[in-house]
């Protein structure tokens, strides 16, 4: 998620993950001493770690994460209220069947990539660390980066890189990189990223050139968005009765996704503007909005600069 790596796949006090808006999601999840809730995305554990803080001795945590490494973290946290299962957030329902659980009090979207997968150059999700071009949030699944480039047209990379990263210089990116995979297979993170600097004749100030592609691959190769459609549906059909719902997302695509199936969730109704319908003979809502999008404070960016993206979007279920 190095050769820096142990054997049990634990990275070093280096590699570990600084969590965003740790207290605000805390917070936000309104726990109960003996409740039982899910972290969707263990990364690191930050978040897993605070809410068994507040736990009694009843209570549980169930964590998921589909990075291998993340998993074996997890396993070395040696709490008896911690569940740990290698799975993608899209399988939570399963999961917890599983485990024998019908319903949790709340359940902890944390997305995107963490700063030990950026920091692993193994990983190949960085352009600043040179690596093999992996990109897979599971490397036991699926095609690396590296793969796929070597097999993908100048269409379908420039449609994944207009897509996933709202790249505008798609097109000049995409026919460089199948020119350059003509002339030698790109292996490497600093292949790929020098390719892409080249191609690219101007940049916002202060960006990478290979910042958009490299999100817009790594975002397609790892199926994040189509996840996260999936990940919300099994996190509402999950919680009990006034659990709570907190996503934290990192850029406009995951951001746009999470808003609108909330702002869904909370209406209530999909019918027409201005429909003579009384209020109360609308179908209830299955949700309500918690507060405002939070973003993270001055006081957290001088810490952690990589917060600087993050908002967070919290629902409560109404019905269960």
């Amino acid at each position: 998620m190095n050769s820096d790596h142990d054997v049990a796949g634990v990275p070093p006090p280096a590699l570990q993950h600084q969590p965003v808006l740790l207290a605000p999601a805390i917070a936000s999840l309104n726990i109960d001493p003996a409740g039982c809730y899910l972290d969707a995305t263990f990364g690191r554990g930050g978040h897993a770690r605070a809410i068994l803080a507040q736990l009694a001795a009843e209570g549980r945590v169930i964590a998921i994460d589909r990075d291998p490494h993340a998993v074996a973290v997890a396993h070395t946290v040696g709490d008896a209220r911690l569940s740990v299962v290698h799975a993608r957030f899209s399988q939570m329902r399963a999961v917890l069947q599983q485990l024998g659980v019908e319903r949790v009090n709340g359940v902890l979207m944390d997305l995107g990539v963490s700063s030990p997968q950026l920091e692993d150059a193994q990983r190949g999700f960085s352009f600043r660390r040179d690596g093999p071009l992996d990109m897979r949030m599971n490397p036991e699944e699926g095609l690396s980066a590296a793969q796929w480039l070597a097999q993908a047209s100048e269409q379908q990379l420039t449609e994944v890189i207009e897509r996933y990263g709202e790249e505008r210089f798609a097109k000049q990116i995409a026919r460089a990189i199948v020119a350059a995979t003509r002339r030698e297979p790109l292996r490497s993170t600093r292949q790929l990223a020098q390719i892409v600097a080249a191609a690219v004749r101007t940049r916002e100030p202060g960006q990478d050139p290979a910042t958009r592609t490299f999100q817009a691959l790594r975002i397609f190769l790892n199926q994040e968005l189509e996840e996260l459609a999936i990940g919300l549906a099994e996190a509402c059909d999950v919680l009990m009765q006034r659990g709570r719902l907190v996503v934290i997302s990192f850029h406009s695509l995951e951001d746009r996704i999470v808003k609108h199936f909330l702002q869904k969730m909370a209406r209530g109704h999909d019918l027409p503007a201005r429909l003579p319908v009384r209020a109360d003979s609308l179908p209830q809502a299955p949700f309500k909005l918690i507060g405002k999008a939070q973003r993270p404070s001055d006081e957290e960016l001088v810490h952690n600069p990589r917060a600087r993206s993050a908002i967070m979007r919290v629902a409560e279920k109404l019905a269960a």
